[in-house]
């Protein structure tokens, strides 16, 4: 497609075969269209061999620079003649600048040495250096350090202090008591007046003293909280700046739609989740291409996004790997985005095929254990209801008192316990808490494990940009370890048991595939592998205390995959 847009590209390879999606990508889970596909192949192959920059990927040796793999994004779109094209973003920025031949522009351009991002930048940068330099000042070592010396003096002086005046005390009582009988009223009165004056002398003095203890430590405090008011000072001075500067980037944010409406970021993130937007917010790929296509009069057809060198070091991303948008950064601005376009339907809110009866595989007086199937929740969920909890509920209306004990991820199909009656779920529960409960799983992932068996111990959180994606944590990550024991090898595929430990969100799937576990992804895993027809995630077996009997009782399903 001849085009005189420098960011329209024209497919290389021969499209006329392919029919143009009914709907625009569902971006936050979707299988990628053909034509997004050919697309994204052109870009890598345009990153394998470009010569416009240079970027450390993590894919080549000898290369300087701090490794960072890269999200990028494609659009293809339809100009006013109905011919097809593609757009082409990177998420952020890369070889440190916005500029870029073949990507589209951001929709601001924080970079630009004329603006005014980089100018207040230089000035917090300024003030971060002038705060640390402050508070390396070694006066104020110097200080803390002459403060506790004086402190520990002044102890010791008072406290001596003391013991003589204790001293004085116990003579003068014992002065009263001896010289009570041997002389007259009146000479004993005198006697009484001299000790009652000694005793205010001694208060005197050690008020006296206190109080020059308490003007050393002054002095020094004095001069010590100056130095940390000074930095307090400049503190809320970077901290005005900072919360300005981010209000002034915000206000650059504006997002088009498909009706042609405009909306800054901060508006869009107020209505939909009633915060302020998150930093970056409106920097990653997808918002980008949308905001292109809308100002140029393309119209969007379809989108993909992957992942292009190494993997983060907390993360799960592979090289090429087709990923969706994140949650936290762009569904808010998505949801505006694509307002006017016809969108495929969330798959997670439409599942085909939700089965009309639960597999009831044991039941009695106390429990209930269901093979659950794969796509389908255990408890009910914000936008879908269907559950095996809500389908117990329905089926057995008497049931009071809580019912799941346990969950597995929607994605995952197995064997699922249910209770029927108070004691019987705090009995039970009570042995997932301290861990007593077996519980094995199968899983086949994508790639031959040579290892047989071993433990894999990575920490796990929500990863707050992209919920609920988990990455590996080691400061605020809460335990996970796993044991895993190789099945059989299939191909370029392996059969494996998993023997969760912890029972983490998502920590399957992780440890699976984290560069620092087995860095090989359960097959189907559309959020740290590929999609497949399924997740290839079965819970095949549990073994616990039954809640009346109190002998150990299993189950085994076998994994349908």
């Amino acid at each position: 497609m001849p085009s005189k847009d420098p960011y329209l590209h024209t497919f290389q390879k021969d499209i006329s075969s392919i029919e143009k999606p009914e709907k625009f990508t569902y971006p936050f889970c979707y299988e990628p269209h053909p034509l997004s596909v050919i697309a994204a192949e052109q870009v890598q192959e345009y990153l394998t061999t470009q010569q416009d920059f240079r970027h450390n990927f993590g894919l080549e040796e000898g290369l300087e620079g701090l490794i960072i793999g890269k999200m990028f994004g494609v659009l293809v779109v339809e100009d006013t003649e109905g011919e097809l094209g593609f757009l082409a973003a990177c998420s952020g920025k890369l070889a440190g600048t916005n500029k870029h031949r073949y990507f589209v522009p951001p929709i601001f351009d924080m970079l630009d040495p004329e603006g005014f991002f980089l100018k207040e930048e230089a000035t917090i940068n300024q003030l971060n250096r002038d705060i640390e330099l402050m508070e390396h000042n070694p006066r104020i070592a110097e200080l803390k350090a002459a403060w506790n010396s004086c402190k520990q003096e002044n102890e010791k002086l008072l406290a001596a202090l003391r013991t003589l005046h204790k001293k004085n005390k116990a003579e003068r009582k014992a002065i009263r008591a001896t010289q009570k009988e041997l002389l007259s009223p009146e000479e004993y009165e005198e006697l009484e007046k001299d000790l009652i004056k000694q005793s205010y002398r001694d208060q005197h003095e050690y008020d006296v003293l206190k109080m020059r203890c308490k003007e050393k430590l002054a002095l020094i405090e004095e001069e010590l909280n100056s130095l940390i008011k000074e930095i307090e000072q400049k503190k809320e001075l970077r901290k005005s700046k900072s919360a300005a500067l981010q209000n002034r980037l915000f206000d650059q944010y504006h997002f088009l739609n498909a009706k042609g409406e405009r909306r800054s970021v901060i508006d869009i993130f107020q209505e939909a989740i009633h915060m302020l937007p998150p930093a970056g917010a409106g920097e990653c790929a997808a918002p980008k291409l949308l905001q292109y296509a809308y100002l140029h009069q393309l119209k969007p057809i379809c989108m993909a996004e992957f992942w292009w060198g190494a993997s983060p070091a907390s993360e799960v991303r592979k090289h090429k790997y087709f990923y969706p948008s994140c949650r936290g950064k762009c569904e808010p601005i998505l949801g505006h985005m694509l307002q006017g376009l016809d969108v495929d339907p969330n798959p997670m809110l439409h599942h085909q095929g939700r089965p009309s009866d639960l597999d009831i595989i044991f039941e009695d007086e106390h429990i209930l254990v269901v093979n659950k199937p794969a796509e389908f929740l255990s408890v009910p969920g914000i936008h879908v209801q269907d559950s095996v909890q809500t389908r117990i509920q329905d089926q057995y209306p008497h049931l009071t008192g809580p019912l799941i004990i346990h969950r597995l991820d929607m994605s995952t199909s197995g064997i699922l316990v249910l209770a029927k009656n108070k004691e019987a779920h705090q009995f039970i529960q009570d042995q997932f808490i301290r861990h007593t409960v077996t519980k094995r799983y199968t899983a086949l992932l994508d790639g031959v494990i040579h290892q047989q068996e071993g433990l894999i111990d990575l920490p796990l959180r929500v990863d707050l940009d992209d919920r609920p994606r988990q990455v590996v944590c080691y400061q605020y990550g809460k335990p996970a370890q796993t044991k895993f024991k190789v099945v059989t090898i299939e191909g370029d595929k392996t059969r494996i048991h998993f023997y969760p430990l912890t029972g983490r969100t998502h920590q399957l799937r992780v440890h699976a595939a984290h560069a620092k576990g087995l860095n090989t992804p359960i097959v189907g895993d559309d959020l740290y592998g590929k999609r497949a027809d399924r997740l290839h995630l079965h819970a095949g077996y549990i073994a616990f205390i039954h809640p009346s009997t109190k002998e150990v009782i299993s189950f085994e399903v076998a994994d349908p995959f």
